[in-house]
């Protein structure tokens, strides 16, 4: 192991780092948003509420996130009135393509991680609330958002690491994120072994320190229930 080339590149590779935590923190704050109506739309009885949204899931679950971000990046450039809208200049963008490709896919697994979680509420929970004068929409924002909150963090701190992990096919298209610059040096040092462990340990250490911060988040969680009954 040649130790002097991975101390020497260790500050590109913390540049390519710091792109992927920006991918990363966009795509999965701004998925959690679009998540949220679809998620609460998602597990509504009415099937004209619930349509759309499965639509939309069964889509971005069932494909590939590369191909997703090959219809995004490649694909929209081949409509006229996309090239001739305001938003072309973010959209022929392979950071701001990535993070809308990732923002899609990540959303869909949101949203059935918030569908599964307020499914999960006791219903007496709400029957209590409702029992109370509390309308539909005060219950929702009230008590079912908050208790879903809490079981549904797991899964959704499982979704982030996922999504720190995928964001590496950010470097097919020219991203030079963590992985494509690890690439980028492997092609001028011809050491794929040292760069990728070196690129491998800024994933362990993201990922750890992601982890522990969604621990003590849950614990947070857990104290502050306990203190509100």
């Amino acid at each position: 192991m040649n130790w002097e080339v991975i101390i020497k590149w260790l500050p590109r590779l913390a540049q390519g780092a710091t792109l992927t935590l920006e991918l990363v923190a966009i795509a999965v704050v701004a998925g959690l948003i679009l998540a949220i109506p679809l998620g609460i739309a998602r597990s509504s009885r009415h099937w004209y509420v619930h349509a759309v949204p499965f639509g939309y899931i069964f889509f971005f679950r069932g494909t590939p996130l590369l191909v997703q971000l090959f219809l995004v990046y490649y694909g929209l450039a081949q409509f006229d009135a996309v090239r001739a809208s305001s938003l072309w200049p973010y959209l022929r963008d392979p950071f701001w393509c990535t993070v809308l490709t990732m923002t899609l896919h990540t959303a869909a697994y949101i949203a059935e991680i918030l569908r599964g979680a307020l499914q999960s509420i006791p219903k007496g929970e709400i029957e209590a609330a409702r029992a109370l004068g509390m309308s539909r929409g005060k219950t929702l924002w009230y008590i079912m958002l908050p208790r879903a909150a809490r079981i549904g963090l797991p899964a959704y701190s499982n979704e982030v690491i996922l999504m720190l992990k995928a964001s590496a096919l950010a470097s097919t298209v020219t991203l030079l994120e963590l992985t494509g610059m690890a690439r980028t040096i492997i092609a001028r040092t011809y050491l794929p072994v040292e760069i990728f462990f070196a690129a491998g340990l800024f994933y362990l250490l993201i990922s750890f320190v992601l982890v522990q911060g969604f621990k003590l988040l849950e614990r947070w969680l857990r104290v502050d229930a306990c203190q509100g009954r």
